[in-house]
């Protein structure tokens, strides 16, 4: 009588509340299969009801869809298969404050997708046949594990034997398609050395295999427990937990998990009011290290980033900016990085070293999880959708892991193609990477490329490469040294404050400014609010202006190839949508719509910097984007043309075997110095072009 009347109130709720929806359904139906049901009008409906879905969901969630199921719909469908689902639960719950008192009641769990399974089919009603009178009955499927009858049921019509196994007619059993995703906490949420912890979910019937690793998702469902079974067989006092989902909501909308409150937006708009805000914006960068302001400029343009365009043809030009630091050691590249990931509203950190190319991208792999079966399982790049992934000492990654990068980069996805799984997942964000020279220190006269151990191409994907060099300079050195011990005082000061409680009266006011000089101009906490609003609702559009000035600058330096054709290539397209990118991304910083010709004028002057570090050529001091790109200059290209033809002539007389002093002779009458001869002689020996048969000459390998 109870349960009549429970039903009787989830019909007038439905009929109230979503006859629209049900209406919608019944026409989509069966394709379509679920109503999703806001737990919200639940509780304003009535508040017992509401109680009922979170304490008692079983019940309560096979009522409403009873009531459903047997709904008269004025469209003449039956529902009979229809699923309820309720979304918008107004407490989420994070996995790690996941207790026992949770189990058995609805909750909803956010997190991040690192593993899905395939979909596969899962019996809902097992039919079974008894071997002696043949009787067909039914038994309901539910939890982990299947359940056989031991005597023939009675109570429909069979003899009541018992019997050891009956038989399962499969092709009488109802099925409803499954999955199985792994939910961990995203890498935002976790505070410094925190491990991130995960729990399974199993998802049914249509809500399965709409998710893929790097999905952000809000699962609400039963909390369910199943105990543990040791190595040798024997059950344990032990309980592990898994969700038995009810609904499932993808998070469209970027950076959803940062609430940004109505206070939080007028800060946001004041902040951004203010003229000096952009200064104020990269002085918030890593305030406690000295200098690098163009490093910490580009950084702030990272974090905004440019806008992701999807043209007509179907074609995605990404708006996420690449950096690459290159270095000597203690120049404080690894602190930029971790700094930037805590201030990013979405961010991962990872190590070069200790990063495979399954780890950075995705893998497929086959564990206990899955059953034995291939699951897929993402990795840094596809965890860090829409936010950054910083990678640190990118030059020590093996060959093989690092050559996984150029899609991530430029496509910004991550194709898997094992195990009979084809997939493609989305890596769209920007790569922050630190690198170290292998020869200790940074070389200008020795391309970034050999330096670094990476290859051209993979080089010439980043939109901004600094050289980060130690040089001794006695006005820089005392301004470093002086703000180093400045910074490791207040870190004394704060010590002692911590643990004591007290600090002596001559040390307040010089550690008050002091503090000063560290804080960041903008809280941590604002800034990344206000990236987050900014990423969220701000799409700029250039001005002619600002157009010009970049069309301008891009013809300006490819001119020196037009009047001479021998000139270097000094810039490529690349160099101009990321000038377009960093653009879009200073207009986003002090939240505008449109890209002025001043944001033009100053991302050029980034640019600028960048290209006269890396991309001039030594001998000339003319910019050559092969130096980065191809890993040599046009120069040493010649160069090199120039002795090839020198042995050529020379062979006429000495035949295949050409002496060295020969060719060093010749080159320097026209116009070459020794040491760059016998330079460029060496890179063809290394290179296979060359080889000595013998002391004191030169041949071709033919």
């Amino acid at each position: 009588m109870m349960q009549d009347l429970v039903t009787e109130r989830w019909e007038d709720f439905l009929k109230r509340y979503c006859w629209n929806d049900l209406i919608e359904l019944s026409n989509s139906y069966p394709e379509h299969r679920s109503l999703f049901v806001k737990f919200t009008d639940m509780d304003l409906y009535d508040p017992t009801l509401a109680d009922m879905i979170l304490e008692t969901p079983d019940v309560a969630i096979a009522s409403a869809t009873d009531a459903l199921r047997e709904m008269d719909m004025p469209t003449g469908v039956t529902l009979d298969e229809a699923n309820l689902r309720i979304i918008n639960l107004l407490r989420k719950v994070k996995i790690r404050e996941i207790r026992s008192g949770d189990i058995g009641k609805l909750v909803a769990i956010e997190g991040m997708v690192t593993k899905a399974t395939e979909v596969r089919p899962r019996v809902v009603e097992a039919v079974f046949e008894c071997p002696f009178c043949h009787h067909i009955f039914s038994i309901l499927q539910s939890g982990r594990q299947f359940k056989e009858p031991i005597e023939c049921d009675q109570e429909s019509g069979g003899c009541g034997r018992k019997v050891q196994r009956f038989k399962l007619l499969v092709e009488k059993s109802k099925f409803a398609n499954a999955q199985k995703i792994r939910l961990q906490e995203s890498p935002e949420e976790l505070k410094g050395g925190e491990l991130p912890q995960a729990v399974d979910a199993y998802l049914e019937d249509d809500i399965s295999g709409e998710v893929t690793p790097g999905n952000r998702v809000i699962v609400t469902g039963i909390l369910r427990s199943y105990q543990r079974m040791t190595q040798f067989g024997k059950t344990t006092p032990f309980f592990d937990i898994y969700l038995d989902g009810n609904s499932l909501e993808l998070k469209e909308e970027e950076f959803e998990e940062i609430l940004i409150s109505d206070e939080d937006e007028r800060k946001i708009k004041e902040l951004a009011s203010q003229s000096d805000v952009y200064e104020k914006l990269i002085r918030s960068i890593a305030p406690s290290i000295y200098g690098h302001a163009e490093i910490k400029e580009a950084m702030v343009l990272q974090l905004f980033s440019g806008v992701p365009k999807e043209l007509p043809d179907e074609t995605r030009i990404r708006g996420d900016i690449h950096i690459l630091l290159v270095g000597d050691p203690g120049v404080a590249k690894s602190q930029l990085l971790t700094y930037l990931i805590r201030l990013a509203p979405r961010g991962l950190y990872t190590g070069g070293k200790s990063t495979s190319a399954a780890g950075l991208t995705a893998a497929a792999v086959r564990d206990e999880f899955g059953e034995g079966r291939w699951t897929l399982e993402a990795g840094a790049l596809v965890l860090a959708d829409k936010g950054i992934a910083a990678v640190d000492e990118i030059d020590k990654m093996e060959k093989k892991d690092r050559d996984a990068l150029h899609e991530a980069m430029e496509q910004q996805t991550v194709s898997i193609a094992k195990a009979g799984i084809m997939a493609r997942l989305n890596s769209r964000c920007g790569l922050l990477a630190a690198a170290n020279p292998k020869f200790g220190r940074f070389d200008k006269y020795t391309p970034i490329a050999e330096q670094i151990n990476m290859p051209p191409t993979l080089l010439s994907r980043f939109d901004l490469i600094f050289t980060m060099m130690d040089r001794p300079n006695e006005e820089q050195d005392m301004k470093t040294a002086e703000h180093i011990i400045e910074t490791h005082y207040a870190g004394e000061l704060i010590a002692r404050l911590k643990s004591t409680g007290k600090v002596a009266a001559a040390d307040k006011e010089r550690f008050g400014q002091v503090n000063q000089i560290m804080e960041p101009a903008v809280a941590a906490d604002l800034l990344r609010k206000y990236v987050a609003w900014s990423k969220r609702n701000m799409f700029p559009v250039m001005t002619e202006d600002a157009k010009n000035k970049f069309l301008e600058f891009y013809i300006g330096l490819r001119g020196q190839g037009y009047e001479d054709e021998e000139a270097p290539v000094p810039v490529t397209a690349r160099q101009l949508e990321a000038l377009i990118r960093l653009g879009e991304a200073r207009a986003r910083a002090e939240l505008r719509d449109q890209v002025t010709a001043e944001d033009a004028e100053r991302v050029i002057g980034v640019v600028t910097y960048c290209l006269k570090q890396v991309s001039t050529d030594p001998e000339t001091g003319k910019l050559d984007t092969d130096w980065v790109a191809v890993g040599t200059t046009k120069t040493k290209r010649d160069r090199a043309r120039s002795i090839r033809e020198i042995i050529k002539e020379l062979e006429k007389d000495y035949g295949d075997e050409v002496p060295v002093e020969e060719v060093l002779d010749l080159a320097e009458e026209e116009g070459m110095e020794r040491e760059k001869v016998e330079e460029i002689i060496d890179v063809m020996k290394r290179d296979g072009i060359l080889f000595s048969p013998s002391g004191g000459v030169i041949k071709f390998v033919r």
